[in-house]
């Protein structure tokens, strides 16, 4: 046995020592001023990121929103609830973060830093747009974690309050060894290996007619490579570790069907919280709903919750979902 173990020690640092790291495609040098285009931003490296904007009339503009997709998505994600936003005055833009949609470099990873710093740059761009009007982020799954991870970094974003919708803080401390060993390892020994997912057998929402015309849109990815995974499960982890100076105005929206993202880590997030910011954010869970709140086929809902909020961050939100949320918050 104790030959067995050498033998196993000896083996993991030879691999170690001949094994290629995780491949990043990292933001260029700066060439350039970051700029707003109509349908695009430029960013100091000179990535073209798409962009789309959903307009309220200007005499009738309460708010402006960011919002940011999930992995694998990009910008439209919001679409149906951005065009039901701007008949309630409210602006919304939406990117596609680098490696996803018809941004450049398709599939690949960034580097959590680099995603901080676009929503920070992009942040100030819009808010320039707009001065005088109170300024939103929004983040879905992934967006959600670069959106918690840049509001408490040392370079946030400068924003009157921030709508997580089931953010992804599922990262290496809040995910069991059995999965997180054999991501280490693959994502240095085998970096481009692209993973479906099929065969997994998880629901990302109740919406069915969404899902397929997901599967059959070609600007969302249908697969993973194990470093791009690699990447994400760092950014997770940094947004799950952010809960003790998460501080900012909020509402924090999560599905108990939510079969993407496990409620154990959102637990802990919600715990780790400062006592004062209870008072600034708002917690709503949701008994019918999925990861992909806003589309789910209960989504009219939760963008009424969300419209509410915007509206008055104080008053109790008109689903109730927030009492539901009080039954089982952490104190």
């Amino acid at each position: 046995m104790r030959n067995l173990g050498r033998a196993l020690a000896v083996l993991l640092v030879v691999l170690a020592a001949t094994a290629c790291a995780p491949r990043f495609v990292l933001p260029g040098p700066p060439v350039t001023t970051p700029t707003l285009e109509p349908n695009h931003v430029i960013l100091s490296d000179g990535a073209r990121l798409p962009l789309r904007t959903w307009r309220a009339e200007s005499e009738r503009e309460k708010a402006v929103l960011l919002a940011l997709h999930g992995f694998n998505d990009y910008g439209t994600f919001i679409a149906q609830a951005a065009w039901e936003l701007a008949e309630q005055g409210v602006t919304t833009y939406a990117y596609d973060q680098r490696g996803f949609g018809g941004a450049p470099h398709t599939g690949r990873w960034a580097g959590a830093d680099a995603y901080l710093a676009d929503l920070t740059t992009i942040s100030r761009l819009i808010r320039a747009e707009h001065p005088g009007v109170p300024f939103y982020l929004l983040g879905e799954s992934m967006g959600g974690a670069v959106v918690l991870a840049a509001v408490t970094g040392n370079d946030p974003p400068a924003a009157d309050g921030v709508i997580l919708s089931a953010p992804a803080v599922w990262g290496w401390r809040s995910m069991p060894f059995y999965q997180t060993v054999p991501l280490r390892m693959a994502a240095h020994l085998f970096p481009g290996w692209v993973l479906t997912g099929e065969g997994l057998d998880i629901t990302p929402s109740d919406n069915r007619e969404m899902l397929i015309a997901l599967g059959r849109d070609p600007l969302v990815i249908k697969g993973a490579r194990v470093d791009t995974l690699y990447g994400l499960t760092t950014l997770m982890d940094r947004a799950y570790g952010a809960g003790a100076t998460f501080n900012e105005n909020a509402l924090i929206l999560y599905g108990e069907k939510d079969e993407i993202i496990p409620w154990g880590p959102t637990r802990d997030l919600l715990a780790a919280r400062p006592v004062e910011a209870l008072k600034n954010q708002k917690v709503a869970l949701y008994q019918n709903g999925y990861h992909m709140l806003l589309r789910d086929l209960q989504g009219d809902v939760v963008l009424t919750d969300l419209t509410a909020w915007l509206a008055d961050p104080k008053a109790p939100l008109p689903s109730k979902a927030d009492f539901n949320a009080a039954k089982i918050e952490p104190r």
